[in-house]
């Protein structure tokens, strides 16, 4: 329920192509690289290094795609080099990208950790994201319901959740509505697709 988060509010502002799928996308849902100065493909999830950017679907297939068809080559229009690990260093700078942004979430008010505090913001529908660690158990996670038209996070493990929180490991969490929450939500979104490489991997994670 509500997984799809946050695509549809910005459908209209800036597109472009992926590199991969050839498919026009909305910017803010695709991952942007540029070339370094050594004509090293460098990612960009922030957006705003300098250069041409070049754009990939935030999906692990199509990042795989893009490095082994070497189509950033294609699409600088001259040889590049793509560095040994690329899709997971994406990956890393995704997880740590979302947790900072919960952080700052939390440090604002508007983001609360633990079964019992996120138990009762979601009583009060005060929640509007529930967020839960993709490693903690299914039965517990089970009892905590997704707000009703709100959007459900499950991307991140416990140690990352727990960094996010300033604790050792988080299961539960919660976030209201207004400030950062939707940046989590689209940030969260590109993670998951570039964690989750088939549709089936995404639904066993719900």
């Amino acid at each position: 329920m509500g997984r799809g988060g946050a695509s549809k509010d910005r459908s209209d502002g800036p597109e472009r192509k992926c590199l991969a799928t050839g498919e026009v996308q909305p910017k803010f849902g695709l991952i942007r690289f540029v070339i370094g100065p050594e004509d090293q493909v460098v990612p960009d999830v922030a957006g705003k290094l300098p250069g041409r950017g070049m754009y990939v679907a935030a999906d692990r297939g199509a990042l795989d795609t893009a490095v082994k068809k070497k189509l950033f080559s294609r699409g600088a229009k001259r040889q590049v080099t793509v560095p040994d690990g690329l899709v997971d260093e994406v990956e890393r700078q995704l997880a740590r990208r979302v947790g900072d942004l919960i952080a700052l979430s939390r440090k604002g008010g508007r983001a609360v950790a633990g079964y019992e505090k996120v138990k009762n913001m979601l009583a009060l529908e005060e929640a509007q994201v529930l967020v839960q660690a993709s490693d903690g158990s299914g039965r517990g996670k089970s009892k905590l319901s997704t707000p009703h038209f709100g959007t459900y996070i499950g991307c991140l493990t416990a140690d990352e959740l727990g960094l996010a929180f300033g604790r050792q490991t988080v299961i539960h969490g919660a976030l209201a509505s207004g400030g950062l929450t939707q940046r989590v939500v689209e940030e969260a979104n590109r993670l998951r697709g570039v964690r989750e490489i088939t549709a089936a991997g995404a639904a066993g994670k719900d």
